[in-house]
């Protein structure tokens, strides 16, 4: 009997120690448990944070990329608008090129033609009456001159040209008077000039004492008759405006 209670006593100390060693091995498990869940409950919170700080940059992204692509699309229209400006200006080069070409064909020809029409400017103040000849041949002198200067404009050159034409037509229409010197067999004389236009050209002594007539056909001066003194003188003084217009004897012979 003693032993049955002895073996009792020991069951029940084997049952009581299973019981508390699992007891303290179900604790155990309980709170490694709890731990574990804690570190999932953290990890999913710092996934969580990881995911929220990956989708805000996401998002940032996105509205980069979608500035960048309205950017683009901007650049694009505002690249084909300078497109169209640099082939508008091509085209103005072109036509500014050709335009250069075509002034260069006709330099080619207008020049040779500008130094003729000063040639032929020479050679008929030299076969023409002695009138101002020296003045004029300074004027065609200085056409030449002006023809060799690149600061002027073919334009300009010319028109200058064309202005001493001018001035050419105007002494055939002009009556004129002026001093200067007149030689006459081989002696200088001090003469009043008369010039009516192309027509006549006659001079006179200052003392109104001599009269001559240039002969364009023996290309030299002849005394005129005593007859021409007061004709001579009226004339003169009528291109002075010093008396009333009033025709008066003329040599013509001048102006066969």
């Amino acid at each position: 009997m003693f032993n049955k209670k002895i073996q009792k006593s020991l069951v029940a100390s084997a049952l009581a120690g299973s019981l508390a060693f699992a007891g303290s091995a179900a604790a155990t498990d309980l709170k490694d448990l709890h731990q574990a869940n804690s570190q999932i409950q953290r990890a999913a919170l710092q996934s969580q944070e990881k995911i929220n700080t990956i989708y805000e940059q996401t998002q940032e992204l996105l509205g980069e990329y979608r500035v960048v692509v309205v950017q683009t699309e901007n650049l694009k229209v505002y690249n084909d608008f300078l497109q169209t400006l640099v082939n508008d200006q091509q085209r103005q080069i072109n036509s500014l090129q050709r335009q250069m070409d075509d002034l260069e064909n006709t330099n080619k020809g207008t020049v040779p033609l500008m130094f003729r029409m000063i040639d032929a400017l020479e050679q008929f103040v030299n076969a023409d009456i002695p009138l101002r000849t020296e003045r004029r041949l300074e004027r065609v002198e200085k056409l030449r001159e002006l023809m060799e200067r690149s600061d002027v404009q073919r334009s300009e050159q010319y028109r200058q040209i064309l202005e001493a034409y001018s001035i050419e037509m105007g002494y055939g229409s002009e009556m004129a008077a002026f001093q200067g010197t007149l030689n006459y067999e081989g002696q200088d004389i001090t003469v009043d000039y008369l010039s009516v236009g192309r027509l006549a050209l006659a001079a006179q002594s200052l003392d109104g004492k001599a009269a001559w007539a240039y002969n364009k056909e023996t290309k030299s001066w002849e005394k005129l008759p005593d007859s021409y003194m007061n004709s001579i003188t009226n004339l003169i003084k009528m291109s002075r405006r010093e008396a009333t217009p009033d025709m008066d004897r003329v040599p013509l012979f001048a102006a066969e």
